[in-house]
């Protein structure tokens, strides 16, 4: 794609590696069959290629963003499912990452948009702040029928769905020190999965440590910031790298470490970007960059070093749900699969694996209509194979596909755990197994 920008935008690095991007694109159209938000609106403007044109003449000409600009844009999943299709090698993740962050910085939203980002910018990265937000939900859950039936309220209304009726307490699993080790990892604590599902740590804390590794929790780490950095606010998502990078290489130059795990495939993606998100940063761009490089999703790590022997997987079928960060922002998509099977389950995929299922971080509060259509349709797509569970790597898409599937959503590891002797997933029915 041809572009105009003038020289003095280009100075700064920011837009000239988006001016990069936008030139790689030659307007084939391939991400037009691939893109959820144009397969289910039919409008270009809300395709890759559509928004591509809309953030050129709004990063071009440096004026503010119109607001039909930014309803295009905000409805853009960050799937990143065109990135995979794209034969051109379009870096569209970035390109829309810094166009959300240009929209923030120069756009005013409407009032109550701003108070909703603002209130889950504050509270999701921060687990004291999200557990009790999400008991304070019992309050508002007997008007949530009202706020379905007013627009402006109908993020509220998402927010209530997806809070769970029974929040559970805290993990109490701690990684035990091991003398004699294979390996020694750091695992990501997280700020949303530990308060939704916190038997996940729990269960990948006893499943490496059958695999003879020391876990550690590095002290004074927090939040990966993808939740801020999606909705464009980065100043937030760079605070919360350099403090994460501050704790992990700590740990990298004291004892050593052979990876850091990441049990949520969206803050995965992230923390293996951090090495470009601090590139310009001359405190922090070589920390970051060893940081990025032994990040790794968990399954990633577990098909490297293998399972412990299995004492046989029950005969369950197990669809797997591929995150869309996990098979498009990583390029992880065998490891899970093989994992699975190794351990004994039968796998199955649904037909539409390569498309999202509208969690998206926050999309499914910010975007609630979309997000229900494509939950809807994820949903009914996996219970066709009639699966005993559903298995992902997400917590996003475990809370999302749970609210529209009748089968039990859980955690990759937890299976892998139960399989290699630990307890049987607590959100499995008693009579599965």
């Amino acid at each position: 794609m041809q572009t105009h920008f003038p020289p003095q935008r280009l100075a700064d690095s920011h837009m000239a590696a988006s001016e990069q991007i936008i030139r790689k694109c030659v307007h084939c159209g391939f991400c037009l069959s691939t893109c959820p938000t144009f397969d289910l609106l039919g409008n270009e403007l809300d395709s890759p290629r559509g928004r591509i044109y809309l953030m050129k003449a709004m990063l071009e000409g440096g004026e503010a963003p119109t607001p039909d600009v930014v309803r295009h844009i905000d409805r853009c999943l960050s799937c990143l499912s065109c990135a995979t299709t794209c034969p051109s090698g379009v870096d569209y993740g970035h390109l829309v990452d810094h166009a959300r962050a240009y929209i923030e910085a120069h756009y005013r939203r409407p009032f109550g948009q701003r108070l909703l980002r603002g209130l889950l910018a504050w509270i999701l990265p921060h687990p004291r702040r999200f557990r009790l937000a999400l008991r304070l939900a019992a309050l508002g859950r007997p008007f949530a029928h009202l706020f379905e039936r007013v627009a402006p309220l109908r993020p509220l209304a998402a927010m209530l769905a997806l809070a769970p009726r029974h929040v559970p307490a805290p993990s109490a699993a701690q990684p035990a020190v091991l003398p004699a080790r294979k390996g020694r990892v750091a695992l990501l604590q997280g700020c949303a999965e530990p308060v939704l599902r916190p038997e996940i740590r729990a269960a990948t804390v006893r499943l490496l440590e059958r695999c003879g590794h020391e876990m550690v929790l590095a002290p004074g780490e927090g939040c990966c910031g993808s939740l801020v950095h999606h909705m464009g606010r980065e100043a937030q998502a760079l605070d919360a790298a350099r403090r994460n990078v501050d704790a992990w290489i700590t740990q990298m130059d004291g004892a050593g470490l052979d990876a850091i795990l990441v049990t949520v495939s969206g803050c995965g993606s992230t923390i293996k970007d951090y090495g470009r998100m601090l590139r310009d940063d001359p405190a922090y761009a070589e920390k970051a960059a060893r940081v990025s490089a032994i990040a790794l999703d968990v399954s990633e790590y577990l098909a490297r070093i293998g399972l412990p022997s299995t004492g046989g997987a029950p005969a369950l079928t197990v669809a797997w749900h591929p995150p869309c960060s996990l098979q498009h922002g990583q390029k992880v998509t065998e490891a899970p699969v093989r994992l699975l099977r190794d351990a004994g389950f039968t796998v199955r995929m649904p037909a539409d694996a390569h498309l999202c299922c509208g969690s998206a971080g926050t999309y499914n509060m910010l975007q609630p209509d979309i997000a229900g259509q494509l939950g809807r349709r994820k949903a009914a797509a996996i219970d066709r194979l009639a699966p005993h569970a559903i298995a992902t790597g997400n917590i996003g898409c475990m809370t999302q596909i749970a609210l529209y599937s009748g089968a039990p959503a859980v955690h990759l590891v937890e299976l892998l755990d139960w399989a290699t002797g630990g307890p049987r997933p607590a959100a499995l029915p008693a009579d599965i197994g």
